[in-house]
Order: C-alpha cells, then sequence, then structure tokens
C-alpha cells in the first residue's frame, strides 16, 4: 500500500481519492475531507473505469469507492485499482441496502466497508484507521460477515485453506490465528510479547504467503481452515 512522505516544511498528509458517480456525494465528501488538516483530496472519479486512472495519476493513499456505478462497477475497479503496482486502500462507501456486497467487496480486497449514512467523524476515523493497516467495518456490515463466516466452508475451500496456512512459520501461523479472532496489532503484540513493529511485519509477510489485500481475508481463511 502506499506510504506517507513528509516534506520539512508541510505536514503528513493522506491523499483520499473519491469515487462515485453522484456528483452531491463526490461534492459532500469532499467538503467534509478537505476541513481535516491531515488529509488531502487529491482527485475524485465517476465510476469505476476513472477510478483507475485516477489512481495512476493521483497515487492516493486511500479511495472512498462506491459499489453501483455506471461501465464499471465498485467491486471490479476495487480489484483493478489492487492490481496497480502501488495500490491504494479501499474503503467501500455505499448505499443501505447493500449488504449482499459486504463479503464480495472484502474479497475484492476492500479494507473496509462502511454505509453512506456513517457520521462523517467515523468515516474520517475509517480512512486513518485503514493506513496504519486495520480493517474497518459498519456494524451491519460485521453482521453480514458474521453470518458468513459461521456458514460451513466446503471441504475444497478448507483443505485451500488448510494449504495456505501450511506455508507459514511458527510465529506467522500464530499471529495469522490472532487476527483471525480478530485482535489488532497492538493486542497481537502484547499477547505474543512482541513489538508492534515486529507484528507489521508478520502481518505484511501473511499478505504475501496468503494472498490476501486485508486482515478480513487473513480471518476468512484462518475460519475456512477450523482454526477459529
Amino acid at each position: 500500500m502506499n506510504s506517507l512522505e513528509a516534506s520539512p516544511d508541510s505536514p503528513i498528509k493522506i491523499k483520499v481519492g473519491i469515487v462515485d458517480d453522484d456528483p452531491l456525494v463526490r461534492s459532500a465528501l469532499g467538503l467534509m475531507l478537505g476541513g481535516q488538516a491531515d488529509i488531502e483530496v487529491v482527485g475524485e472519479a465517476t465510476d469505476g473505469q476513472e477510478a483507475l486512472t485516477l489512481v495512476r495519476t493521483a497515487a492516493p493513499d486511500v479511495v472512498l469507492m462506491d459499489i453501483r456505478m455506471p461501465r464499471v462497477n465498485g467491486l471490479e475497479a476495487t480489484r483493478r485499482v489492487l492490481a496497480e503496482a502501488k495500490p491504494p486502500h479501499v474503503i467501500v462507501l455505499t448505499t443501505f441496502g447493500a449488504d449482499e456486497y459486504v463479503v464480495d467487496a472484502l474479497a475484492a480486497g476492500a479494507d473496509g466497508f462502511l454505509l453512506k449514512d456513517t457520521p462523517p467523524p467515523e468515516i474520517v476515523a475509517a480512512i486513518r484507521t485503514v493506513m496504519v493497516g486495520e480493517a474497518i467495518l459498519s456494524p451491519r456490515a460485521t453482521r453480514t460477515l458474521i453470518t458468513r463466516l459461521r456458514a460451513e466452508p466446503t471441504g475444497e475451500r478448507a483443505a485451500a485453506a488448510v494449504r495456505r496456512l501450511d506455508t507459514l512459520t511458527e510465529r506467522e501461523h500464530e499471529v495469522a490465528l490472532a487476527v483471525g479472532r480478530g485482535l489488532s496489532n497492538a493486542e497481537i503484540a502484547k499477547e505474543l510479547y512482541l513489538s508492534i513493529p515486529t507484528v507489521k511485519a508478520h502481518v505484511s509477510r501473511l499478505f504475501d504467503k496468503l494472498g490476501a489485500t486485508n486482515r478480513v481475508q487473513i480471518a476468512i481463511t484462518v475460519h475456512d481452515a477450523g482454526l477459529v
């Protein structure tokens, strides 16, 4: 994911891109984020196809992505932007009735899933949260995901999850289980007697070894293997 860089004479800012086909939504988000000292809106896009251009030209750290858009929808756009050499974090921000998209969005690699009626301070907090490597879900999205996780995985899916986890070192396996239980980096560090930077390094390796792009995907793999 993109990292922040600060110049000697300017504060660190999180660069945000807004992708939504509704101009009123884009305007409202832009006004809200524009008032934050540590956030800069670097561009907007009206559909998933434009989102890819936005990522390539403006290099946002975080993209707020709608799902239902013309030409290329937000799910496909998320997959495409995360396939870039320096992908942003993606937070799906969509309508109240879109629960069916929660798992698909996370499977596509999104770091978060929020509803458009989420209070502005929580949207701002979500942007800061994904920048430190944590996932963020609205309460309703969390309930949808829990329902998905409670479903028994197929034999093929379970076997594939076990094979992926077998590639891990003992310590990486411990960290994966902790992520699967929903622990934050700080909580994992405390439980395993590690420093937070060490935990972050292990989580980064888990992304590579498990083919995951966010912590939720790690948790799903651990669950599918029957370990939590």
